[in-house]
């Protein structure tokens, strides 16, 4: 795609999607519901694709920035809320951002916080803010290195009941076709198509938002290839729909990305990890990826603004 620091992948506005139609259909097999969300991300992606070759791409231009200040402040706010639980070691059940809220409060009140894990996540967000101002230093890459080599020590998975991430899956995921059902094709078809406008609106509006900041142009047509390609790929490897990440460009952009190679060397970090060493993240602790992702949802309103704002 056309945007520099843009990062693609799994993100919170396409699961209820993908759950609505995978849930029922697949009555329980995880083979089966692999298949479904696989052959819903190729759906995904032949739309995009056909719609970025039919230059479709100027709707976005129907996209005001009233519309891009609501979306962008209700995903940071999402995206604040649901990483507190992790910061503070408890699980709630999401059912909106009031009553999560109101969760959140209660849990810790009834004395269901894990205070280790809180200390844990609060001094990786101490680390990223206060390093984050020198350029030269990579202020994430510190903290959480730093956060897991002290739970590993420590082991506070076992001492403390601390959340880590875990051994990850030995390998990379083989190229399979998704094969569903003539039963399955209209619901897969319709969730497909709804995947294909939900990512589509939700890659526009961060990638505009983003060009506005650094002054450059994005073809909204390239866009949709790029992210039809990058659904097609995730289709036929045994993968769901995937979207641009309004959590994880904010932390590339912080950490300093620049340039799509960024996400090529994230990429083929994530692919030396599952072959060669697996468990090299079994120590990481949850609390500190809820401390990556926080400092960054807080600030974005404000950036949509600037972004806004520019010419």
């Amino acid at each position: 795609g056309p945007s520099r620091i843009l990062v693609l992948g799994p993100d919170s506005s396409l699961a209820a999607v993908i759950l609505a139609v995978v849930l029922p259909l697949s009555n329980g097999d995880p083979v089966r519901a692999i298949a479904l969300a696989g052959m819903m991300a190729v759906v995904s992606g032949v739309v995009c694709i056909a719609a970025g070759l039919a230059r479709l791409g100027f709707i976005t231009e129907l996209l005001s920035k009233p519309i891009r200040y609501g979306y962008m402040n209700g995903i940071a706010l999402t995206v604040l809320i649901s990483q507190l639980p992790k910061l503070f070691g408890f699980k709630i059940d999401g059912a909106g951002p009031v009553k999560d809220l109101w969760a959140i409060a209660t849990s810790i009140l009834d004395a269901m916080a894990n205070w280790i894990t809180f200390t844990v996540g609060a001094a990786t967000l101490a680390v990223i803010l206060l390093l984050k101002g020198n350029k030269r230093i990579p202020s994430i890459l510190i903290a959480v290195i730093g956060a897991t080599i002290v739970v590993g020590i420590l082991d506070l998975a076992v001492n403390a009941n601390v959340s880590v991430l875990g051994t990850l899956p030995q390998g990379l995921p083989a190229f399979a076709i998704p094969w569903i059902t003539t039963a399955d094709i209209v619901p897969v078809l319709t969730g497909g198509l709804a995947v294909a406008l939900v990512s589509f609106a939700d890659t526009s509006v961060l990638s505009r938002v983003y060009s506005a900041r650094t002054g450059t142009y994005v073809d909204p047509n390239q866009e949709m290839v790029g992210l039809g390609a990058a659904n097609l790929a995730a289709g036929f490897f045994q993968g769901f729909p995937i979207s641009s990440s309004s959590s994880r460009t904010p932390v590339a952009e912080a950490a300093g990305a620049r340039t799509q190679l960024s996400s090529v060397v994230g990429a083929l970090a994530v692919a030396l990890l599952l072959v060669l060493a697996p468990n090299l993240l079994q120590y990481l602790p949850n609390a500190a990826l809820a401390s990556n992702r926080a400092p960054w949802a807080c600030s974005r309103s404000w950036r949509c603004r600037k972004a806004s704002r520019t010419p």
